[in-house]
Formats: C-alpha cells, structure tokens, sequence
C-alpha cells in the first residue's frame, strides 16, 4: 500500500492546501495529512483546532484521508505511519530552495522515504496561510483564499 504524508503547520488550512491535498489523494492509496504544533510560528489556531478544520474541509476525502497531529520529526512521524512518500507544494523559487534543503537533510535520516513535489496551480500560488491571517487581520477579504468554513471560524478567531 502507498501511503503518502502531507505534512504541514495548516495555521489555517488555505484553498492552495486543499488543491494540494485533493491532487495528492489520486497519487496513494492512503494520506496522512501531518499537522503540526509548531509553537515556533505562534499558531492562531491550537492544534486540535487545525486538526478539525482540515477533517471539516476534507470531507469529500475522508474515506482516504487520516488527519494526524504530530511533535516529532518529520521523519520519525513519517516511519510511524508507515508513509512511502513525503508530499510537499511548491509555490514559488523561495519555496523550492527551503523544500530542496529539507529533502537532502530527510533523505540522510531515511533513503527509504521519497518526497514529491506537486507545482501549485497558478490560482493559488500567492495564497500563504500568513498573508491570510494578516488580510483577516487587517479586515480584508479572505474568501478566495480559504473555505467558507475557515474564513468564519479565522474571522471570529481575530475578533472580524
């Protein structure tokens, strides 16, 4: 069985995760979406907050789809659920030189785990869940980036 991990902080989960996420699900047989704690980014978010709001967002694929929370390694967390294949979304050269980094570190503490970079879809290429939260912030629309689900739940979130 394949079995892939997304993993991600998801502070909040963006429409370009969603793309991303319902790309990976015809690439395995099994995804795990790894969220997370991340106390480093100053979620807005707790982490069981982000762990249902992706359930809650990806219904379509839930009998495909488990939604994990972890505080390990990457890699550690990786062998744990048994995933074949590290997912990753590139945006832009910025994200590439830190995701190539990332893979040639991961790939020194286990050669066994491949990563797979899918390109972002043109649509959702600006869309980084920190500029979300500071158009929320600052009161601007953030509809086009995130699902009606998330865009109420970040609103009441930053008192919008």
């Amino acid at each position: 069985m394949r079995i892939g991990l997304y993993p991600g902080t998801f502070d909040p989960i963006t429409n370009g995760h969603s793309d991303i996420i319902g790309r990976a699900v015809k690439l395995v047989d099994r995804l795990v979406i790894g969220v997370a704690r991340n106390t480093g980014k100053a979620p807005v978010f707790s982490l069981e907050e982000r762990v249902e709001l992706i359930r809650e967002t990806c219904g379509a694929h839930a009998d495909r789809i488990d939604v994990l929370p972890f505080d390990s390694l990457l890699m550690h967390f990786a062998q744990e659920v048994e995933a074949n294949v590290i997912i990753r979304g590139l945006r832009a050269v910025a994200d590439f030189e830190y995701e190539f980094q990332m893979t040639a570190m991961n790939q020194q503490l286990n050669r066994e785990i491949e990563t797979v970079f899918l390109m972002a879809d043109p649509r959702h290429q600006a869309i980084a869940s920190r500029l979300v939260k500071e158009i929320a912030q600052l009161g601007g629309n953030i509809s086009p980036f995130v699902s009606p689900l998330v865009a109420e739940r970040l609103l009441l979130k930053v008192g919008k």
